[in-house]
């Protein structure tokens, strides 16, 4: 995500018009990879596409929809298992155009194919608790299906921002980012009305997205549990810090 901000500094300097910089915002804001992952996780599909990866169980006390970060793909996401109490079952999220899915990501593709998979763990576990996890930039779906009048049951966010755009306006004070910009997720906004259990970690050495935007948006939320790991953006996962209990 950083090289995003650079990315917006240099077609500032370059005097790009606005529809050519809406062009080329998602070659710099997602990075995905393609191609097989050695991974643990399975497929998930559904009518015959391909959603995501999952680890399921059986007969599961609760379901988790991750909306993964910005780079790589579903399938490296199998450092989440370890999070989770071993009788739950986590379906990864891939978003349009990353892996082997077809599309092009951008909050528009994203969002619907959040939603897509969401509903379609609504339909196929009636009865069962379905809540959602968003890692840095999926933090962003992560919000939105939160706003829906059918949330999930609970929300865990992971190195997130409080808005993308106040985290560009942070790295590059000295632009009209408010202008340039297209893809503008407003978690805070978005969980401003949310009556589920929200937990978010913050990285306190977070290079990335700066730990108080972590910070700012457990503060618009009063019940939200915030916990800080001393750990950076990207080694979260190594660090042990999130363990989310039933």
């Amino acid at each position: 995500m950083a090289a995003f901000f650079r990315f917006l500094a240099i077609l500032a300097l370059l005097g790009l018009p606005r529809p050519c910089f809406a062009m080329l915002e998602g070659t710099f804001l997602y990075f995905p990879s393609h191609g097989p992952v050695s991974s643990f996780l399975q497929p998930w599909r559904i009518d015959g596409r391909q959603l995501g990866v999952a680890s399921t169980v059986e007969h599961p006390r609760f379901i988790w929809l991750m909306c993964h970060g910005n780079a790589g793909q579903a399938a490296n996401r199998g450092y989440v298992r370890a999070c989770l109490p071993p009788e739950d079952s986590v379906y990864v999220l891939e978003y349009p155009g990353y892996g082997d899915r077809e599309g092009s990501p951008s909050m528009k593709s994203i969002n619907a194919a959040a939603l897509e998979a969401y509903a379609a763990l609504r339909r196929g576990f009636p009865g069962v608790p379905v809540g959602v996890i968003g890692e840095s930039l999926g933090s962003g779906p992560a919000s939105y299906l939160c706003s829906l009048t059918d949330p999930p049951d609970r929300a865990v966010l992971i190195v997130p921002f409080d808005n993308l755009l106040s985290v560009a306006k942070e790295h590059l004070r000295w632009l009209p980012v408010g202008l340039l910009m297209r893809d503008r997720w407003d978690n805070a906004a978005a969980l401003s009305h949310y009556a589920g259990r929200i937990e978010i970690f913050g990285a306190a050495s977070d290079e990335v997205i700066p730990v108080r935007h972590a910070r700012q948006l457990a503060a618009a939320l009063p019940r939200a549990t915030y916990r800080e790991m001393p750990c950076g953006h990207n080694d979260w996962s190594i660090s042990g810090g999130v363990r989310i209990q039933p």
